[in-house]
């Protein structure tokens, strides 16, 4: 089975990657990327274990892939 992620490593991760949290309503914090022409905007719910699938959704709204978030969990 797949290693689950709480919203706290996650966020850690992609702010390794160049994010910077936005905002939070209620339990979904927004965090924002600014690239050459675009933003890119993933939402994180704050939760102990994410699921897996929704993890898959951030790396995809991240444009990340798992072997990189791997590389950036382990700095």
């Amino acid at each position: 089975m797949p290693r689950l992620y709480s919203a706290r490593v996650i966020i850690k991760v992609l702010e390794r990657n160049g994010f910077s949290v936005v905002s939070q309503k209620g339990s979904h914090i927004k965090l924002q990327k600014k690239l050459a022409g675009q933003t890119l905007t993933v939402i994180v719910p704050n939760h102990k274990e994410v699921a897996i699938g929704t993890f898959s959704s951030i790396l995809k709204q991240a444009q990340m892939d798992r072997k990189t978030f791997l590389k950036l969990f382990k700095k």
